[in-house]
């Protein structure tokens, strides 16, 4: 198999009160579009991951998250087609402000037992279990 471009994204699960776990859909136009997912991005060069997911977070659901509340949980590593994408997946249960959908994207809170209902991309499916032992 070639060697594959090494995609570095950052993924949150953001728990709430009710130990509910925010998913986000990707929009149309976008790869996967359709398929939801953890909120989060592409770390930018020099970039370190949490400060991805604090601009990540506050572009796309218009919340405010402090380094210190996010702790890393686990991580995906999945061979695509066309490249390689690791993600580091951390967790969060404290921000500030309201959780909203700013790019247009759909929503959902969904309790960890439930996550697998939603049609995810193939390297989010392996950290289910992870918040699922967490978080029931």
């Amino acid at each position: 198999m070639a060697d594959l471009k090494l995609t570095l994204v950052v993924a949150c699960a953001l728990v709430d009160a009710d130990k509910r776990v925010l998913l986000a859909q990707r929009p149309e136009g976008k790869t996967l579009a359709g398929m939801w997912e953890f909120p989060g991005g592409k770390i930018e060069p020099g970039e370190r991951p949490e400060a991805t997911l604090i601009r990540e977070l506050h572009e796309e659901i218009g919340i405010t998250v402090k380094e210190a509340c996010l702790a890393p949980l686990t991580f995906a590593s999945y061979a695509y087609d066309d490249f390689h994408l690791l993600m580091p997946l951390y967790i969060c249960r404290r921000w500030e402000g309201e959780v909203i959908a700013r790019e247009g994207q759909k929503l959902a809170w969904v309790r960890a037992n439930k996550l697998r209902d939603y049609k995810m991309p193939p390297a989010d499916i392996p950290l289910i279990p992870h918040l699922i032992d967490l978080l029931m």
